[in-house]
């Protein structure tokens, strides 16, 4: 084993949100947010470890006139260790995380594919948000390898304030997918 296959190769997904690598269009959406910076900010950070060799953002492919062309490339630099991925799953355009959900499968069957072309598994999987979250879990599973999950919100606080706000069950279910997320 070379010192190179001794360090870490990790795997990040975060699903939802347009994520590339420079000016990130924070506060497009409600899926724009400070996750997206986060994520880019944190992939680029693990991969000046000196332990990791690899660290690939995973997300969504986003084919859409009405965004960037640098949603739809497929392969992005972030810097000499590190790089998003972008992974084909449902429509093409850009859609919100709440519909995402249908998709998630078709989105395991596509990394897993992509995965299966690399010169190497991951060591470790860091999924970010429920609908990564459920699939991070199934991929950890099927590979065998670790999972570290960050939520960053709760489903649950959502789903009370919603109520609060005189919204039914059925309609923030309808709306948000509420129990998949919680259930993830």
């Amino acid at each position: 084993m070379t010192n190179e296959t001794k360090k870490k190769y990790l795997l990040v997904i975060s699903i939802h949100g347009l994520i590339r690598s420079h000016d990130l269009e924070l506060g497009r959406d409600a899926d724009t947010g400070g996750q997206t910076k986060y994520v880019v900010d944190m992939a680029t950070a693990l991969a000046r470890q000196g332990d990791v060799a690899r660290v690939d953002l995973v997300t969504r492919r986003v084919v859409d006139e009405a965004i960037s062309e640098d949603y739809a490339q497929r392969i992005e630099p972030l810097s000499d260790k590190a790089r998003i991925v972008r992974i084909d799953a449902g429509p093409e355009e850009y859609i919100p995380k709440e519909q995402l959900w249908d998709h998630l499968d078709s989105f395991m069957d596509n990394l897993t594919l992509w995965l299966n072309e690399q010169d190497r598994l991951p060591d470790l999987v860091h999924s970010h948000y429920a609908d990564a979250g459920y699939v991070g879990i199934r991929l950890a599973n099927l590979l065998g390898i670790p999972l570290i999950h960050t939520g960053h919100s709760l489903g649950r606080d959502k789903r009370k304030r919603l109520l609060a706000r005189g919204l039914t069950r059925k309609e923030i279910e309808t709306k948000y997918n509420i129990g998949r997320r919680i259930d993830a």
